[in-house]
């Protein structure tokens, strides 16, 4: 009996044995056929010219057939605090190639971020809406009163189609108000308004923590008259919100889409506005649009008609920040019924622009093993997502 058992054991350790080589097998042809089919064409990468880390994606095709492709380049590490400059590679052939790295705003070993870009289709000037904090000050000292300087706001613009860029001119005193202490613009591309009432005002979404109640609201800054002065829209309704991305729908209509600041709650958020930002409906919850907990870009586009079509990409996933996933809805997202997945691994922020009619461009963080590798761009096919 005693040799009976004493040989079960040892048939039973040599399948283990080799249920584990057959496992380790598959995962390696496995990861081998994921880098095969979902190669990834970097256009930041990690350690390049001195960066460690590149994040926060913004992307906006211009009027003269330009992509500006901008990001956060971190000095040290690839946390959201410290030396941390604003960056941008300039493409004139719609992503085939691309130019070198261009710092667009780098003051010392302090925090330049939150990049959010848009054009003035009448006057071509690109404005570059941003935040700035003491590098030594990180979010959770700011929100609790403990920092010893708080967030501020600037804008940059460039009049030569992103080629050179103007030094920073702070408006914080325009768009923040006093007890506000987080302050985020964006992260991604601003708008402007084409249809109705409010067309020509140019957008762009905030979030912010208010010090008394700790309330985290989306709002708007908006101008309408080309960037010479800035305006604040009122807060959404509801709180727990956070980065927040803007598009414009039928009717001259905008629409917030928000991060959940709820982690229990894993869909993104919305709100719609009829009176060009300055006050939302109020906040409802879009559950097709699965997260993470991260951040999205939402996008419209006139293909000739009075009603835009919408493109929403985030990480769709309720898990984990993996599985990009780029979205279209021809309702004003109250259904999305094509969707493309663009990288099946890690894969984190991203921002998208309207290349042509023909084509849309997605800029997001990926990697292999990791979201924050580098930060990738993508040209989808428009036949290709509506046929999905």
């Amino acid at each position: 009996m005693y040799t009976s058992n004493e040989s079960l054991k040892k048939i039973r350790r040599v399948l283990c044995f080799l249920l584990l080589i057959l496992f380790c097998k598959s995962i390696s042809a496995s990861a081998s056929n994921y880098s095969e089919s979902d190669s990834l064409n970097f256009i930041f990468k990690a350690g390049e010219d001195g960066y460690s880390c590149f994040r926060i994606p913004a992307l906006i095709y211009t009027r003269s057939g330009s992509l500006l492709a901008f990001a956060e380049a971190r000095r040290v590490n690839c946390g959201d605090s410290g030396d941390i400059d604003l960056v941008v590679k300039r493409s004139s052939d719609k992503g085939k190639t691309w130019s070198k790295m261009n710092l667009v705003w780098s003051d010392s070993t302090n925090t330049c971020g939150n990049p959010v870009p848009l054009q003035d289709q009448s006057t071509g000037k690109i404005w570059l809406i941003s935040t700035w904090n003491l590098g030594t000050d990180h979010e959770k000292q700011i929100v609790d009163g403990s920092a010893k300087d708080g967030r501020h706001v600037y804008t940059l613009s460039s009049s030569d189609d992103g080629k050179s860029w103007s030094k920073p001119t702070e408006i914080t005193a325009q768009v923040k108000k006093p007890g506000w202490t987080w302050y985020a613009t964006g992260p991604c591309h601003g708008v402007q308004i084409v249809k109705g009432k409010y067309a020509g005002r140019l957008v762009v979404p905030i979030n912010h923590i208010e010090s008394a109640t700790n309330q985290n609201f989306a709002h708007i800054m908006y101008s309408d008259d080309h960037g010479k002065s800035w305006k604040l829209g009122n807060n959404t309704l509801q709180d727990k919100m956070n980065e927040t991305t803007v598009a414009e729908i039928s009717g001259g209509r905008l629409m917030l889409n928000m991060r959940n600041g709820d982690r229990a709650i894993k869909t993104r958020h919305t709100a719609t506005s009829i009176d060009g930002g300055d006050t939302w409906s109020n906040v409802d919850v879009d559950t097709t649009l699965i997260e993470p907990i991260c951040q999205g870009s939402l996008l419209s586009y006139f293909f000739g008609k009075d009603k835009p079509t919408l493109f929403f990409s985030n990480p769709a996933s309720n898990k984990n920040r993996i599985n990009i996933t780029l979205r279209m809805s021809v309702n004003d997202g109250k259904t999305w019924n094509h969707s493309l997945v663009l990288h099946r691994g890690p894969s984190a922020y991203s921002d998208l622009s309207i290349i042509d009619k023909n084509t849309i461009g997605c800029f997001f963080e990926a990697g292999y093993a990791k979201p924050y590798e580098g930060i990738v761009f993508k040209a989808i096919k428009y036949s290709d997502l509506k046929n999905n």
